[in-house]
């Protein structure tokens, strides 16, 4: 290949611009902020180093909150019309020819598109997925987030997707010593009560009863909307007379000094669920966590089992009385917790922004190459 026909990336791999040069990203979900939005847009921040990258949306600003909300580098990256809510489809199919690649966050459809290539990306494993063979013709790779979202999703599209993690921020520890603190991480939502809160305010309690847990304290924090204002006053009622500190919609710069002095990680997403779309489809803030030594112990289902390896970087559980129990040896035994936390950072490292990028980069060598 001519040198002519190749750009330097960061990370020293290259690709051919004759092939992809115009790039557009979409989420349905972008103005969302959370795991499958911090994805998408960390893609379009590492490929605008190389090529043009255009995110479509019809809020010209939804670039700069996202800068603020997900602490990433979207200054070479433009905002364009959001062409998958264009009502004529053969207009909406032209202006997506103008495109070298598409990547799609999908909501479960599979959008129609006539870019040279495309990537379908799937964060949840959807129970009823749009299948069609036409269109799926058309994206030359199906991504998933984890082994989990990829077992539903294989068997409803007939592809076999490829797998590749979410991008974690790297904490790092502190110089400072660790407290006992227990965190957890997560949105307050009564939809579904899908982190499960009012789980870990119980268990806390009963850890508390059982007096495993003196002398800790819980803090719950996460992003809020008004519209679960309800579901957080329950919570507060619940916490009443306990060591739990309950803090919604706190700065990036509060969250990673909770994360360098909790000593230990709980995660309840997916307890009690038999439906895959509330399981927790990954685990970014364990992995967060663990990145920072807080030591996980977190529900053993979803994506979280790819994560922790059960005593060995942390411990999963299956029920309230089992979280308590396992918390408890890690409470009454500094040195294996000490242990636990070497091994959690280590174990971190493997989804580091840098390893996401560059599988990425060899997905896209393979696509310019069909």
């Amino acid at each position: 290949m001519d040198s002519r026909d190749r750009r330097r990336t960061d990370d020293g791999y290259c690709l051919s611009l004759q092939k992809i040069m115009k790039i557009g990203l979409y989420s349905p979900y972008l103005d969302s902020f959370g795991g499958g939005e911090r994805y998408t847009l960390t893609l379009a921040s590492h490929w605008s180093k190389t090529y043009d990258v255009f995110v479509f949306w019809d809020n010209f600003y939804i670039l700069d909150e996202a800068q603020r909300r997900l602490d990433v580098d979207l200054s070479r990256v433009k905002v364009t019309q959001n062409i998958f809510r264009e009502r004529n489809v053969f207009k909406k199919l032209l202006l997506t020819r103008q495109y070298d690649l598409i990547f799609v966050l999908s909501d479960g459809s599979i959008p129609s598109t006539l870019a040279k290539h495309n990537i379908l990306h799937y964060q949840v494993p959807f129970p009823s997925v749009e299948y069609s063979a036409i269109k799926l013709s058309r994206y030359q790779a199906v991504v998933c987030n984890s082994e989990f979202t990829k077992r539903f999703l294989d068997e409803r599209v007939s592809r076999n997707a490829t797998v590749i993690y979410p991008p974690v921020h790297s904490i790092g520890e502190s110089d400072k010593k660790k407290e006992q603190l227990i965190l957890s991480v997560g949105r307050f939502t009564g939809f579904h009560t899908a982190k499960k809160q009012h789980v870990l305010i119980e268990t806390f309690a009963q850890g508390m009863k059982d007096k495993k847990l003196n002398g800790w304290k819980l803090i719950l924090a996460g992003g809020l909307l008004s519209t679960d204002k309800d579901y957080l006053e329950k919570l507060k009622e619940m916490a009443k007379e306990l060591p739990i500190i309950i803090k919604p919609n706190i700065s990036y710069d509060q969250l990673v000094d909770y994360y360098r002095r909790a000593s230990i990680y709980w995660h309840a997403a997916g307890y009690g669920e038999t439906d895959p779309r509330w399981m927790e489809h990954f685990g970014i803030t364990t992995v967060e966590a663990m990145s920072a030594g807080a030591v996980p112990v977190v529900y053993a289902g979803g994506g979280q089992t790819e994560i922790v390896e059960d005593g060995k970087n942390g411990f999963l559980w299956d029920d309230p009385k089992e979280l308590v129990k396992k918390t408890g040896a890690l409470v009454d035994d500094m040195k294996r917790r000490e242990e636990f936390q070497k091994a959690a950072i280590k174990r971190a490292q493997d989804f580091r922004e840098d390893k996401f990028c560059t599988a990425f980069n060899r997905l896209l060598e393979h696509i310019a190459a069909i």
